[in-house]
């Protein structure tokens, strides 16, 4: 197993407190990893092994349990009666129907540190808000960071070899069974992966029946990451294609890719108004892996690329983000958290004008402001403005 030590630090934070710890993200990212991970930390801490509960309810022996009765009698088996505190580690935990007061309850009535994951950003909404207001937290994982790619395919950092590395990230993505597997059979693994999401997390959990459409339509999103996408476009595009749709069926497979952690939408934000527009998104996939496979491991729009993977490095950092709008002038990315804001442009290489860096400049507050090339450039600054390689950025220390 890798050691994903920024994501387990944040289950070790949280141990023993009250909040339950909510793992989420697109299938196949290392959530129970860190399940196990975090049970193999507990049991260096001196925790026994009978107060360590742990099921996965995808394997083979938890597939029957699917309703809040089955569920509750099977913890009722489980739980040691001594008092003592008890760890609870569910793993997939969506499959259940009515699982949400089954864990309130044992939040509320014994002594115990609860862990969850899953894969559907639904299982965040509705009961489980109503009753856990407040008393979770959630913890994001997604495919492997640069760094952590290099850390796997034990390459240091300071290699010559980190550049053609990250020629390999950016083109099979970041999966842990992806990396570590012969190039031969990489696309074979990520198109595994990418068939489970769609047919397993999206179709059948949205009971999804015409899944050509469903397809198609991540198929013009993987193919448009970063541009701005409404509705009527991708119909029409689909109908040119021969796919007969309307908009309510494609807003429907937009949410559903959005709640499997397959797409992240962002919106228009005016900086200069201080508000959100009303006006088309971006979408972005969560992994370049996946997204080769969806459209058919065509070459291309590299800049637009390039933005996917600083958007998703970016949520992994911790922040929040916004197309930033200023005039008639785009900024690439408005990027929060706490008290921090940072403006990001991207551009595959140093461009012959300073549209990207005056972009930048007119933004008129103190806050950082960086451009990231995707190729190499002697050039570190420009107007105030630091210039950054693609893979210098990843390998920020954060």
């Amino acid at each position: 197993m890798f050691q994903r030590t920024t994501y387990l630090n944040q289950l070790i934070q949280f141990k023993n407190s009250d909040f339950i710890k909510v793992i989420t993200g697109v299938r196949r990212s290392g959530k129970s990893v860190m399940l196990m991970l975090y049970k193999e930390h507990l049991l260096q801490d001196g925790v026994n092994e009978d107060h360590i509960i742990y099921f996965n309810f995808e394997s083979f022996e938890f597939q029957t349990i699917n309703t809040e009765a089955k569920f509750h009698n099977l913890l009722e088996q489980s739980l040691p009666n001594d008092g003592e505190k008890v760890y609870i580690l569910l793993d997939e935990i969506q499959n259940i129907d009515g699982w949400q007061r089954v864990v309130n309850g044992l939040r509320v009535s014994y002594d115990s540190d609860i862990v969850i994951t899953g894969s559907n950003a639904n299982m965040l909404s509705g009961e489980l808000a109503t009753l856990l207001s407040g008393r979770y937290i959630e913890i994001p994982i997604y495919p492997f960071s640069f760094v952590e790619f290099l850390d796997a395919k034990d390459i240091d950092v300071h290699s010559r070899k980190v550049d053609s590395a990250y020629l390999e990230y950016e083109k099979y993505g970041g999966f842990p069974s992806v990396i570590v597997a012969d190039e031969a059979i990489k696309d074979t693994i990520l198109s595994g992966i990418f068939d489970t999401i769609v047919l397993n997390d999206v179709a059948l959990r949205a009971g999804v029946k015409d899944s050509t459409t469903l397809k198609s339509v991540i198929s013009f999103l993987a193919d448009n990451v970063g541009q701005l996408i409404n509705v009527s476009k991708i119909v029409n595009t689909l109908k040119s294609e021969g796919i007969e749709t309307s908009s309510h069926t494609v807003n429907r497979y937009l949410d559903i890719l959005e709640n499997a952690y397959l797409f992240y939408r962002i919106k228009q934000y005016d900086i200069r108004g201080r508000e959100y527009l009303r006006t088309n998104g971006k979408y972005f996939i969560v992994d370049m892996g996946l997204r080769r496979n969806a459209v058919g491991r065509k070459d291309g729009n590299y800049s637009n690329r390039l933005e996917n993977i600083v958007f998703i490095e970016l949520l992994r950092r911790g922040y929040t983000i916004d197309i930033g709008k200023l005039n008639n002038k785009e900024i690439d990315f408005v990027a929060r958290k706490v008290d921090k804001t940072l403006y990001v442009q991207v551009a595959y290489e140093l461009p012959n004008s300073s549209r990207e860096t005056d972009n930048l400049l007119n933004i008129q507050d103190n806050y950082e402001k960086i451009l990231i090339l995707g190729r190499y450039s002697d050039t570190q600054i420009i107007d105030g403005i630091p210039v950054i390689y693609i893979v210098d950025w990843l390998l920020e220390d954060n």
